[in-house]
């Protein structure tokens, strides 16, 4: 089922129901979904642990990619962008 977060709010006791009967509902926020309210697992089965595959690199031994090669410094793009958005 979907929602919209002002429906949600005004009958969110509906839609935990629905939720504890193992239905789960897609939250939108004019019309893209910004959440999926699922019913609690506390086994956590939602994670898997397998191991690597047979001849997979260690992670220590993955290269890492060529150096982006930008002419600023990335932390003053960062400091930049965080003052506009004040």
């Amino acid at each position: 089922m979907t929602t919209g977060i002002a429906d949600l709010k005004a009958r969110l006791s509906h839609y935990l129901r629905s939720v504890r009967r193992g239905e789960q509902a897609v939250v939108l926020d004019r019309d893209t979904p910004v959440a999926l309210i699922v019913p609690y697992s506390p086994s956590g089965s939602g994670l898997t642990i397998r191991q690597p595959r047979v001849g997979a690199p260690r992670p220590g031994a993955v290269a890492l990619p060529p150096p982006l090669g930008l002419t600023r410094d990335v932390v003053d793009l960062l400091i930049a962008e965080r003052q506009t958005d004040r």
